[in-house]
């Protein structure tokens, strides 16, 4: 497995300058509508790399229950998250319908699993107006915002919140 020569952390969760920078001028608008549960949230098509099936994650133990694991993507280690118990939405096992959303910002890769990704949403995510007050702790730092469409509302989630969630892996290496 790569990791961070100093840290002993997968080396694609810790590798950028900057996670909160903003998306290249000119990326693509819209975004990618993930299910999580029975709620929906989106994530800006400027930061998804690719989304695919689910592959094999191989557990790393000691690590918050968020942190599923890591897994192959093109060579390299890509750590696997599970948003779903820090926006309190219920853990049911996935589906084959289930999905992996791989998120990209500078050098931080990460993949995101959902339930499933019923579509894109093409209008712009910075409309979103502000979370309900009843989003709090966690689930109120990984929301941006919310928007509707006709299917009912949806989430936005700040991406460079969610490359942050490095920050609460502990990389010391354990004896």
């Amino acid at each position: 497995m790569e990791t961070s020569p100093a840290l002993g952390a997968p080396a694609a969760f810790g590798a950028a300058e900057d996670p909160a920078a903003e998306p290249t001028a000119g990326a693509a608008a819209g975004g990618i509508l993930l299910r999580l549960g029975s709620s929906r949230y989106a994530v800006g098509m400027a930061d998804v790399a690719e989304v695919t099936a689910v592959p094999g994650v191989t557990r790393i133990p000691g690590t918050p229950g968020w942190l599923s694991g890591v897994a192959n993507w093109r060579g390299r280690v890509l750590p696997v998250l599970d948003l779903r118990p820090l926006l309190r939405t219920p853990t049911v096992p996935l589906a084959t319908s289930a999905r992996l959303v791989v998120l990209t910002r500078g050098d931080v890769v990460v993949g995101v699993l959902a339930e499933a990704v019923p579509g894109v949403h093409d209008g712009e995510l910075s409309e979103a107006v502000a979370a309900p007050a009843t989003v709090s702790g966690d689930a109120g730092s990984l929301v941006s915002g919310q928007l509707a469409d006709r299917h009912g509302p949806f989430a936005v989630l700040d991406v460079a919140a969610v490359l942050a969630l490095r920050e609460r892996v502990d990389r010391r290496r354990h004896s």
